[in-house]
């Protein structure tokens, strides 16, 4: 038995938009597919939770694992080349705290007040395992989130970042963009 969704099951569906190679454990979980875009060579894999809400775009060449979730009441959107690790949470709604007003989902949408931004991950962003992104996060280019991190803000491109919450612990090497370069050239002449 193969874990994954075949073609037709995918477009089944009834995603916005999804492009080709794309693989989806049969265990994951998607709300709103209307509202959610995947693009080319996109992996999600187990007990995944994806919530389409005001829109998810995933680019090409990502992958995201298993137990990881996607909470785009704000909306979502996820550059080409990231890697989100496993049971890493994306919110872009939170609950409001403050006490001026009642939570949860049980509860008539006129006590309650949602606070959202929308988050943004770019291109060639890696997050580890276990982190959280609040909302309004932004992952500028090539940054990598280390494992059990907390982001609430905009991150500097090329830069690593951990901790609660994260803080700079030094820049990454830009040489993924020479093998991007390299790879994207050898793909297009295998076509």
């Amino acid at each position: 038995m193969d874990s994954y969704l075949t073609r037709m099951e995918i477009e089944n569906l009834h995603f916005k938009r999804v492009g080709k190679d794309i693989k989806i454990s049969k265990r994951a979980v998607f709300y709103s597919p209307e509202n959610i875009e995947i693009g080319n060579h996109v992996r999600i894999d187990d007990f995944c939770f994806v919530s389409g809400g005001a829109g998810i775009y995933i680019g090409s060449y990502v992958h995201i694992a298993a137990y990881s979730a996607l909470y785009g009441k704000f909306g979502i959107e996820i550059g080409d080349y990231v890697n989100i690790s496993s049971r890493v949470s994306v919110y872009s709604t939170s609950d409001d705290y403050s006490g001026r007003f009642m939570t949860g989902p049980l509860v008539e949408q006129q006590y309650i007040h949602d606070i959202g931004k929308k988050i943004l991950i770019m291109k060639h962003a890696i997050v580890g395992t276990g982190s959280v992104l609040l909302p309004g996060a932004i992952l500028n280019e090539g940054v990598a989130v280390g494992a059990m991190s907390l982001v609430k803000e905009e991150l500097l491109a090329y830069k690593i970042y951990a901790g609660i919450p994260v803080k700079c612990i030094r820049e990454r090497s830009k040489e993924l963009l020479e093998k991007e370069q390299r790879y994207r050239g050898k793909r297009h002449s295998d076509q």
